[in-house]
């Protein structure tokens, strides 16, 4: 059908959308819904960010681990945005009441490079509650 012919302009755009959706895995899938979520709250995706820049992200967080620095304790999250990964580290904490892995993040802070990662130190944060 033509559009001249009554067709509506976003039909196309509907049907298109849901078959990548059907042909698309799981991941590529939550990678997609984390995008979209992230670009709502006003946060900017991790491979848009600039080395040395102040940044806002929101994503999931994947793991937490406890890693001695300098004989100190620090706290070592991976989160998630669906673009990439940063490493958020809190120095001298073992611990962040609520912080688990699957939990929302907003954090802020300046993004740096510490060998082949991207590192915010002692960022702000705040937990994201986005019903499902």
């Amino acid at each position: 059908m033509r559009k001249d012919e009554g067709e509506r302009p976003d039909e196309g755009g509907r049907l298109r959308r849901v078959v990548r959706r059907l042909a698309s895995n799981d991941e590529a899938l939550e990678a997609d819904d984390l995008r979209k979520r992230s670009a709502s709250k006003g946060a900017t995706a991790l491979n848009d960010c600039q080395d040395r820049r102040q940044v806002t992200v929101v994503g999931t967080v994947r793991s937490l681990t406890l890693q001695p620095r300098a004989g100190a304790p620090a706290l070592e999250v991976e989160l998630y945005d669906g673009s990439g990964t940063v490493t958020l580290v809190w120095l001298g904490r073992r611990e962040l009441a609520g912080l688990t892995p699957g939990r929302q993040l907003r954090v802020s802070g300046r993004i740096t490079t510490s060998g082949d990662r991207r590192v915010i130190f002692n960022p702000r944060y705040e937990f994201v509650l986005d019903p499902a």
